[in-house]
């Protein structure tokens, strides 16, 4: 039988749940918030300052011209910048800005200014918005984050927020090619500092980032012999028609997409005119990995193909440059992935924790056992193509997200 309660008492109980609920509610800093909210307009005038300079990846001067832009930004704020030379040829320096403050916590911020677009990008496609999106060369991989990183220090130094011993922001200069100029300073930086935030872009709908595939290339490269291809091609050795059995040989060994370990072939050239039997062919396959041992099964198959070949005299050769090792989530991670949630529950939002093929630089401060956590940057998609893009509805919540966390780890470092 079902028993109604007094009017009375479910207003009461009412009142109770309502009140327990309040006090259980996170309670959001209105000072970030408010500022966050007052600094939106600038942070947009900012990434479109620095997205209408076009840095590919090896573009030197563009390079330098962003890192100008940013380190006025940065002298202005109070950090002690400076630049630290590339480790590989062709690059632009790496920019270094560290603040001091009074607390404990040691903090690295890693973002990178270089991007897949080459010179004369911005002429044809520059920064532009509409209501929900903005767009742009390297709009989201990762100019936004880097604009989220350099807003959230202006909104410390406004506050007058101290409460950190270090917080040093590193701008990668070669990040889209396996930070070639920057592992050694990485590797030392880290080694420096209690944790790594990483300024890459939030996956959609809203995601950080908790694990990443290791990326590596692997090259095959086979010679052949060359002739004229009208009088005499039977004195040729085609090194082409050899890559295309070697690429034919390895098609279905591996997935190229999902979860696990993908192989992509990326790169293909073989021959200089129509009328030569091509005696150089190359190729390059882009290998995605959760485990070293996943990519070791992939090299070790490619290796044993070379050792058959189809066309007589070519003779086949594999090599492979590594570039990010695999981010693997760990509890460490996870607990600062949870720090971070319940920051983002201040303001009424939840994210969610994913990962993704996409490499970053937090795998190699892992590496030197600095916990890390990566998508901090705004929100985006469709990365490395021409409609790349991010979602100007998360310009405030992951900049009151990323200054919230660097005041948390500022005051209580991981």
């Amino acid at each position: 039988m079902l028993t109604i309660p007094p009017p009375g008492l479910v207003a009461m109980a009412l009142t109770l749940v309502c009140c327990a609920s309040a006090q259980a509610s996170p309670h959001r800093n209105d000072g970030v918030y408010q500022a966050a909210q007052a600094n939106r307009a600038g942070a947009l005038d900012l990434l479109k300052e620095i997205v209408d300079i076009d840095s590919g990846t090896g573009d030197v001067v563009g390079g330098v011209k962003v890192e100008a832009v940013l380190a006025g930004r940065l002298k202005a704020l109070g950090a002690d910048v400076r630049t630290e030379p590339a480790e590989a040829p062709g690059l632009p320096d790496n920019l270094v800005a560290v603040f001091h403050g009074t607390g404990k916590g040691k903090i690295l911020i890693i973002a990178h200014v270089d991007t897949v677009f080459g010179p004369g990008t911005v002429a044809g496609r520059p920064f532009s918005m509409d209501q929900q999106r903005g767009f742009g060369p390297g709009v989201g991989d990762e100019k936004s984050g880097v604009v989220n990183a350099v807003i959230a220090l202006k909104i410390l130094r406004d506050l007058g927020f101290k409460n950190y011993a270090t917080i040093t922001l590193l701008l990668d200069d070669s990040e889209e090619r396996g930070s070639p100029g920057s592992r050694q300073l990485i590797a030392t930086l880290a080694k420096q500092h209690d944790v790594e935030f990483n300024m890459e872009p939030g996956d959609p709908p809203d995601a950080l980032t908790v694990w990443r595939k290791g990326s590596a290339s692997i090259r095959i490269q086979v010679a052949g012999r060359a002739a004229h291809a009208g009088m005499a091609p039977q004195n040729g050795r085609n090194a082409a028609v050899e890559l295309v059995h070697q690429l034919s040989a390895l098609e279905g060994a591996f997935p190229h997409s999902g979860d696990g370990t993908t192989v992509n072939l990326t790169i293909l050239k073989a021959g200089e005119r129509n009328n030569i039997i091509p005696d150089l062919a190359q190729a390059t396959l882009n290998v995605r990995y959760r485990k070293q041992e996943d990519f070791d099964t992939v090299l070790s198959k490619v290796e044993a193909g070379a050792s058959t070949t189809l066309v007589p005299d070519t003779h086949v050769t594999v090599t492979h440059d590594p570039a990010f090792p695999p981010l693997t989530e760990n509890p460490k991670i996870d607990a600062l992935a949870a720090r971070a949630r319940a920051i983002y529950a201040e303001i009424g939002k939840s994210v969610e924790l994913s990962g993704n093929g996409g490499a970053s630089e937090s795998a190699l401060a892992m590496a030197e056992g600095t916990v890390a956590l990566d998508g901090l940057g705004y929100v985006g998609g469709d990365f490395h193509t021409d409609h790349e893009w991010i979602d100007l509805t998360s310009v405030v919540p992951r900049l009151y997200l990323f200054t919230r966390l660097l005041m948390e780890a500022g005051a209580k470092p991981p």
